[in-house]
């Protein structure tokens, strides 16, 4: 799923795109315990977290983890942003809820960490 899809499935804006930023976001994860994230072991994630910290861009540097979306409507601070930018990690946010972003993310087929996916489950 690419970063324009994500952003008009949740309303997010926009904080920081590498230059040239156009990879496939495959799976998706959310958590607020950056010790949690460390188990994370998929490529081209993308963090799903309401902890506004410049540790959650530190961590997701660490594993290799592309995008973090900010929900709950958090704003990162333009330090967060800074860091971000050092790493080459696209910062998103929505004020969306973390249950709702993953769920509107689910039904529109993006895998989990876990390797689920909303692909084959109806609503009916």
């Amino acid at each position: 799923m690419k970063i324009d899809e994500i952003t008009k499935i949740l309303n997010a804006n926009v904080h920081y795109i590498p230059e040239g930023f156009n990879v496939d976001i495959s799976y998706a994860g959310a958590s607020d315990l950056m010790s949690d994230v460390l188990a994370y072991v998929a490529q081209d994630i993308l963090l799903i977290t309401g902890l506004l910290s410049p540790q959650v861009i530190r961590t997701a540097d660490l594993m290799d983890i592309s995008v973090v979306l900010f929900t709950r409507g958090k704003v990162p601070p333009q330090d967060i942003i800074e860091e971000a930018r050092k790493a080459n990690i696209t910062v998103l946010s929505t004020t969306l809820k973390t249950y709702s972003v993953c769920g509107l993310l689910y039904c529109a087929g993006m895998r989990s960490i876990d390797g689920d996916s909303g692909e084959d489950h109806g609503t009916g």
